[in-house]
């Protein structure tokens, strides 16, 4: 193998990896002067020329000009009348540049030669891809779906670099084929075993607010503010759009014509139903807000607790609820509020406030019940134990085991 050969070979890995030619070259010079250090113990009297464009290398050993027999090391010394059968003009005291041949590395030289240099070449795209992706945290990635296992997907982007979608990362209802393109958002970007590894995510709040910038014009250019975002991936979410410009509606424009900007977002996420809010600094408004599609009819805000009691006729207390709890959750990790729901109207003289059981029920499994709208020992009653065991976070046997207590106190 020769000098040309062997640049010519990383050129092309070069042009293959997006390495910049004066980082190459530096590459090249760096290795080639570590290899004739070894072979010297010194590179100062060494020059080193690469040229990236016609794939050649040029050494040359700079030699000073002594006595003869007083050479000591051959390497950096050249004896006066050698140094005349080069050029009849030289002097003792002056410099002899003579070009070291590339085969005079020898093979086991040039093989290794060639290992670090792959290995030089490697770590510099391996740092490239991590400052590349390091950078775009947060932005929407197309990619096209190269692998899928059963906890992820290996996505490949347009440079064929590899991205992991964990299915942890996915929408409940995503379904993947290889050869399918996927949007997803840059969630997080490690080094494992001095290696990037690029997570994707489908369920980070981020992506929703990229869909919207793709979507909604206003949102992109900066006249509609994103406040917040809250998601339960797959089901439901809730965003909280202000707007600075009096004249633009920030819902109406997120939504757009007969849903027309909403629908592109809610087909990309699978359905998920999405809540487009106006943004106030009204809490109490904000809060009323956050719970629609249900109508309050009263509330009291705890500041100090960060809880808010809020009240509704009984025909809205499953509609502020939503289906397994999510509509009541993601209002209250929009507004910064615990909200506990109270049915509002004549209190039943028969019926018995949940906190009267705390001796025989944990206080726990009261919140919880309570959570869902169920502040009465009739209110959990009116329920079935499948239907509270899908909204609440309560295993099958402790609801049958509440439905016994509550139930042994009306017989």
């Amino acid at each position: 193998m020769n000098s040309i050969d062997l640049v010519e070979s990383f050129s092309e890995f070069k042009d293959l990896k997006n390495i910049d030619k004066q980082t190459m070259q530096h590459v090249l010079e760096d290795v080639f002067r570590a290899m004739l250090k070894r072979k010297f113990n010194t590179d100062a009297h060494i020059d080193v020329i690469v040229n990236i464009d016609k794939g050649d290398v040029q050494i040359f050993l700079n030699k000073e000009i002594v006595d003869d027999g007083e050479v000591e090391d051959s390497n950096t010394e050249i004896a006066y009348s050698d140094a005349i059968k080069i050029e009849p003009d030289f002097e003792i005291g002056e410099s002899v540049t003579e070009e070291f041949k590339f085969a005079d590395f020898g093979r086991r030289n040039v093989l290794s030669l060639r290992q670090n240099l792959i290995s030089r070449i490697l770590e510099l795209e391996k740092d490239h891809l991590y400052k590349k992706y390091k950078e775009r945290i947060g932005e929407i990635i197309t990619g096209e779906v190269y692998q899928v296992w059963k906890k992820e997907i290996l996505v490949l982007d347009d440079d064929k670099n590899e991205l992991i979608l964990p299915k942890s990362e996915q929408i409940g209802a995503d379904f993947f084929k290889k050869g399918e393109t996927v949007r997803a958002v840059v969630s997080k970007v490690d080094m494992r075993n001095s290696t990037p590894v690029i997570i994707l995510s489908r369920t980070a709040p981020e992506f929703l607010e990229r869909l919207f910038e793709l979507e909604v014009p206003e949102v992109f250019d900066g006249l509609i503010t994103i406040k917040k975002i809250v998601r339960e991936p797959g089901e439901r979410a809730k965003v909280a759009v202000e707007s600075y410009d009096d004249r633009i509606d920030p819902v109406g424009a997120c939504v757009g014509m007969k849903g027309s900007r909403i629908h592109g977002i809610v087909r990309e996420l699978k359905n998920e139903n999405i809540d487009v809010i106006n943004y106030t600094s009204n809490q109490q408004l904000l809060i009323q807000r956050a719970l629609s599609p249900a109508k309050i009819t009263s509330m009291e805000i705890n500041e100090e607790e960060k809880r808010v009691k809020v009240y509704l006729k009984p025909d809205q207390v499953s509609l502020a609820i939503g289906r397994g709890g999510n509509n009541i959750k993601l209002a209250g990790k929009l507004v910064g509020y615990e909200i506990d729901v109270y049915r509002e109207g004549e209190v039943d003289v028969e019926d018995v406030d949940l906190e009267e059981f705390i001796d025989e029920i944990d206080g726990w499994i009261i919140d919880e019940l309570k959570s869902v709208g169920c502040d009465t020992a009739k209110a959990v009653l009116e329920m079935t134990v499948e239907e509270l065991v899908k909204r609440t976070e309560l295993e099958k046997e402790t609801v049958e085991e509440v439905f016994k207590i509550l139930n042994a106190e009306f017989e």
